[in-house]
């Protein structure tokens, strides 16, 4: 009865309130990002900065996969606990790694790749042309004065805008690939180093080092040497949804063979052998 004692820490509301503060942070740099590129950019080149932006997209991933392999190598309470009385070990199941050192150690490089961002300036000179900067300055006083007069208009209009764009069978099918996508690839990294660990006797950290290592730098090259094929052959959106489409049913088949890679399953007692 002395060991008994209720959970009664709110320290998981600083955590929530960083996750909150921290999406708020990094959602507009995808859409607000590509339109940048998109209009300060050549038609021709958009998509070779945009496979850019994509691999850079992955590229954090990876380098987190790797911070958290090895954060997980850790015990959790770094710092306040002698190495020398843990008596466990990265793979038994009561270990738990650092992983708040993962979040203090990301925190702070935002917080320093969110400095470069104050410096940007507020309009660019498009690629390939030439304008003179004061010229560029005079021109945008008067955009800026009737974008404030019609912001209540664009308000008023943002309901019926927002219909149309439901209504429009290709962006809605874009977006049902896209929650497809990513429904896939999260379940992966969410289960997969679970089942490493179950299935092979993989600690935590090996885990995690290689669902980065294998499966991240793949998705880098592709979205690189997309944009960049793109970019060289000039590919329109009629002849990039054809290619879209068949890569995708390409994947869909190679995903489709693991369904003939079984392992055995592990003796789980209680589960799939006796207690005895």
């Amino acid at each position: 009865s002395e060991c008994e004692k209720e959970p009664g820490s709110l320290l998981w509301i600083f955590v929530m309130v960083g996750n909150i503060v921290r999406g708020m942070g990094e959602t507009p740099i995808m859409p607000l990002g590509i339109s940048y590129l998109e209009d300060f950019a050549k038609a021709e080149n958009s998509p070779f900065y945009l496979g850019c932006l994509h691999t850079a997209t992955v590229i954090g991933p990876f380098l987190g996969f790797l911070l958290a392999s090895f954060c997980a190598e850790l015990f959790v309470d770094l710092g306040s606990v002698d190495a020398e009385d843990i008596t466990i070990t990265v793979t038994d199941a009561r270990w738990v790694g650092a992983w708040w050192l993962g979040i203090l150690i990301c925190a702070s490089v935002n917080l320093l790749a969110g400095i470069p961002f104050w410096f940007l300036p507020k309009s660019l000179v498009k690629e390939g042309e030439i304008n003179d900067p004061e010229e560029m300055s005079k021109n945008s006083v008067t955009p800026l004065q009737e974008n404030d007069k019609n912001e209540a208009k664009q308000t008023m209009y943002f309901i019926p805008f927002l219909k149309d764009l439901f209504r429009n069978p290709v962006y809605m099918l874009f977006i049902c690939i896209t929650v497809l996508q990513f429904s896939a690839f999260n379940g992966m990294v969410s289960f997969m180093p679970k089942y490493l660990e179950q299935q092979f006797g993989k600690s935590a950290s090996d885990a995690i080092f290689l669902i980065g290592v294998y499966n991240l730098p793949v998705i880098c090259v592709g979205y690189f040497f997309g944009g960049l094929f793109m970019k060289k052959f000039k590919i329109n959106i009629y002849q990039a949804a054809n290619i879209a489409f068949w890569v995708s049913l390409l994947e869909y088949l190679l995903y489709f063979a693991a369904y003939w890679t079984v392992c055995d399953t592990s003796p789980v007692a209680g589960l799939t052998v006796s207690y005895e």
